[in-house]
């Protein structure tokens, strides 16, 4: 884990549970940490940025967790053709 500034950080993901973009972190007191706001490097070794609601006060060997994403506004999900 990486800290840039004092609202972002850089995750390292486990590529079998990759997490969705928007997702909200929680650390493990299930407290809200912030937000996943992209996803890069490769499929066996993924990362995540996350923007803190506040100053991040995580340390390095602290674990993080993704609860699932919202729907984004105008979600409509695509069909087949009839």
């Amino acid at each position: 884990m990486s800290t840039l500034g004092s609202r972002m950080l850089i995750i390292q993901c486990e590529a079998s549970q990759l997490p969705g973009l928007y997702s909200d972190v929680t650390d493990r007191k299930m407290q809200t940490v912030g937000k996943i706001v992209d996803i890069f490097g490769s499929i066996k070794n993924p990362y995540a940025t996350v923007i803190c609601r506040g100053r991040c006060d995580i340390q390095p060997d602290d674990k993080l967790y993704a609860k699932g994403a919202p729907e984004p506004k105008g979600y409509r999900p695509v069909h087949g053709k009839k």
